[in-house]
């Protein structure tokens, strides 16, 4: 626990029926809340996640990462935490990483802090890695500022940004679209090292699918950007 403060993972979730109840109690150990937002899974997501002892919010029906982090967000600024962290319910996020996670946000004052696998880059999938180090650096151009692993989900956003954290990507792209509305009012992110751990099941994330989803969400913001009036950002 961080002395003096309220914080809490939020975890989206679908189809992590065997997987979510070791998750959240590892989470609980690390004196965090364990928020999991079940996306309208069809199996015992929900009911292991709240057995284990998670806040579960659930979604009628599977809207998608961005819903169900939004979903998060909100429940978040309405409990009045000091900070959340987003992580994934699989297993691929080591919990443990929460601590460095929260060190550069202490230490460093950076108000968003993404976990960078790209420093263990050998464990990673090559074309994984290779997808990851383009889009870092696109997303980092469009941005103005370097962050190394934009594709990390495992982040951690303090209570001055969580009113800024609005996703209108349903899919995996929000993570992206987050960032760059973020660094768009000019909040500085900083980066900690995360465990790379791959695990034996599938990825949800459909490379051909979710690659044009990126480029689409990212034509958008560009296009959102034009038509912004000279020196304001339109809001």
């Amino acid at each position: 626990m961080v002395e003096g403060q309220k914080y809490c993972a939020i975890i989206p979730a679908y189809r992590e029926g065997g997987r979510i109840g070791s998750v959240v109690k590892d989470v609980l150990a690390r004196g965090a809340d364990a928020v999991v937002v079940d996306d309208g899974s069809p199996d015992s997501t929900a009911e292991e996640a709240r057995g284990a002892g998670a806040i579960v919010l659930q979604l009628d029906s599977n809207e998608g990462k961005g819903v169900a982090l939004e979903t998060g967000f909100r429940y978040a600024r309405e409990q009045g935490y000091s900070f959340v962290i987003t992580m994934d319910a699989d297993g691929q996020h080591d919990p443990s990483d929460m601590d460095a996670l929260i060190r550069a946000h202490t230490a460093g004052g950076f108000p968003v802090v993404v976990g960078s696998r790209m420093w263990d880059k050998g464990r990673m999938p090559l074309v994984r890695r290779l997808t990851n180090r383009f889009m870092s650096w696109l997303l980092s151009r469009e941005m103005g500022q370097f962050v190394p692993d934009t594709q990390s989900g495992y982040r951690l956003y303090a209570r001055e940004v969580l009113g800024m954290l609005h996703v209108d990507s349903t899919r995996f792209a929000a993570e992206s679209e987050v960032l760059l509305s973020l660094s768009d009012a000019g909040v500085k992110i900083g980066s900690a090292p995360i465990q790379v751990i791959y695990l034996d099941e599938k990825s949800k994330i459909n490379p051909v699918r979710d690659t044009i989803r990126f480029f689409s969400m990212l034509a958008d913001y560009r296009r959102r950007k034009r038509r912004q009036p000279a020196g304001g950002r339109g809001d």
